[in-house]
């Protein structure tokens, strides 16, 4: 029976829906090696990303949006940015203070 399927009720005798069951309620061990569906799903998004993805490119480029982003800040902008540094929220930047 396929797992979306729910388990069939008890007949008038009380045993399970199922021929040859005891009990409807046993666990049966399942288990699925999913290596193969894993490695060709890695293969697949190394194709899609292409031979010209360079991930310390893409990794400064999100360092500099975050400087950006955390750029200017007023007064309260900033006590808010250290308080959520404070409370683990944010990792700390730089000296620990927003970029001016």
């Amino acid at each position: 029976m396929a797992p979306h399927d729910p388990t069939p009720p008890p007949d008038a005798s009380g045993a399970s829906g199922t021929p040859g069951a005891s009990d409807a309620s046993e666990l049966v061990d399942f288990a699925v090696d999913l290596t193969s569906q894993e490695v060709l799903r890695r293969a697949q998004v190394m194709a899609a990303l292409g031979p010209d993805w360079d991930p310390v490119e893409v990794l400064l480029g999100e360092e500099a949006a975050y400087d950006l982003l955390y750029s200017g800040l007023d007064a309260e902008q900033q006590r808010l940015y250290d308080d959520l540094v404070a409370a683990g929220v944010l990792p700390p930047r730089g000296d620990g203070r927003a970029a001016a």
